[in-house]
């Protein structure tokens, strides 16, 4: 059976043209114009992906995307939105969102992410999770895959969804210099563009989360190459 998306849109220009577009390309689609609606649709059934616009009147897709994380939800969200700010993106994907995609946008490019979201939904770093549940540790850092609950020495460090995938992804491969077209596939499925900086707004935060005790830098940056987690300054 192929695979079913919800549409969270109140413009119905928009709604209207991803259900023909998406129904054509085979898959289930269910709309909701509004952000209660939607939740109320989600908590019906949970579709295998959620095209979610910010910009909504009442609950936005910001407030829908925080609640169906606290909910426990891992259904791949690609938000639509007209920001095309860093900042925007950020919090969109800050707030649990796993892409995101401005508009006006062409129907082939939105095809192509949620091809992308969909195959990593299925096997993705950092979405599933290794069978035994066994907990990776580097050093005085331990990060537990049932739980995706990170420490440092004794210090717990809270993570949003992207954070823990990205620190996931280094614990899996210590020592290893990750390039950031890698990262960038591996956690977002794509590259944003030659100048976007959210890797490295990500990167960022994750450094100070993991060092705000005081502790020494783990995730070094490799001019030139990448980003790699180990021990020695550099």
């Amino acid at each position: 059976m192929k695979e079913s998306i919800l549409v969270i849109d109140d413009d119905e220009k928009i709604t209207s043209m991803l259900r023909r577009g998406l129904a054509f390309e085979g898959y289930r689609v269910r709309t909701a114009r509004g952000g209660n609606e939607g939740l109320e649709a989600l908590r019906q059934e949970e579709p295998d992906l959620v095209v979610l616009d910010i910009m909504m009147p009442g609950l936005d897709g910001w407030e829908v995307c925080r609640r169906l994380r606290e909910a426990g939800s891992r259904v791949p969200v690609l938000m639509l939105t007209a920001k095309d700010e860093v900042a925007d993106r950020v919090r969109g994907l800050d707030t649990g969102a796993d892409d995101y995609l401005v508009k006006p946008f062409a129907l082939e490019e939105l095809l192509a992410r949620i091809r992308a979201l969909l195959r990593r939904s299925g096997g993705a770093a950092g979405r599933e999770e290794p069978e035994d549940g066994r907990r990776l540790v580097f050093e005085d850092l331990s990060l537990n895959p049932d739980t995706r609950e990170a420490i440092r020495g004794d210090r717990v460090v809270e993570l949003t969804a992207k954070e823990y995938e990205l620190l996931h992804l280094f614990m899996s491969n210590p020592r290893r210099v990750l390039s950031r077209d890698t990262l960038m596939d591996k956690i977002w499925g794509y590259d944003y563009s030659g100048e976007s900086n959210v890797l490295e707004v990500y990167v960022a935060m994750l450094r100070n989360k993991l060092e705000e005790g005081g502790e020494k830098r783990l995730i070094q940056t490799v001019r030139g190459a990448g980003y790699v987690l180990r021990g020695d300054k550099g």
